[in-house]
């Protein structure tokens, strides 16, 4: 297959340009060091909705209503365990939430 130079350079320019992205979000990545604690875990939609037997739209509408704290990074959405612990402590009785964190060993887990 033959590419002609004026292709070539505008694959390149687009290749160039999403590692610079990727970069970037390398960057703040690396740095989360100095935003989390020490022993702090990060989960991201998927891990939350497995996690929680909810869908993405739910956890849409929980972080809409501001019941569920979250950030950003990439345009990616990140919840820290503490909040999720904090999150099904304030919605579940006693008996469920033992139930919950026995079922998925939330201290091994978050």
């Amino acid at each position: 297959m033959y590419i002609d130079n004026e292709n070539f350079d505008k694959w390149m320019e687009k290749l160039s340009k999403k590692l610079t992205e990727i970069g970037q979000d390398l960057k703040s990545l690396i740095n989360t060091d100095q935003v989390l604690e020490e022993n702090e875990r990060l989960l991201d939609n998927q891990d939350l909705a497995f996690l929680l037997k909810v869908s993405f739209r739910t956890l849409q509408r929980y972080r809409l209503k501001g019941k569920l704290p979250y950030f950003t990074i990439g345009h990616k959405t990140y919840y820290r365990a503490s909040d999720i612990r904090a999150f099904v402590r304030e919605r579940a009785d006693y008996q469920t939430y033992k139930q919950f964190e026995k079922a998925n060993q939330l201290e091994n887990k978050l």
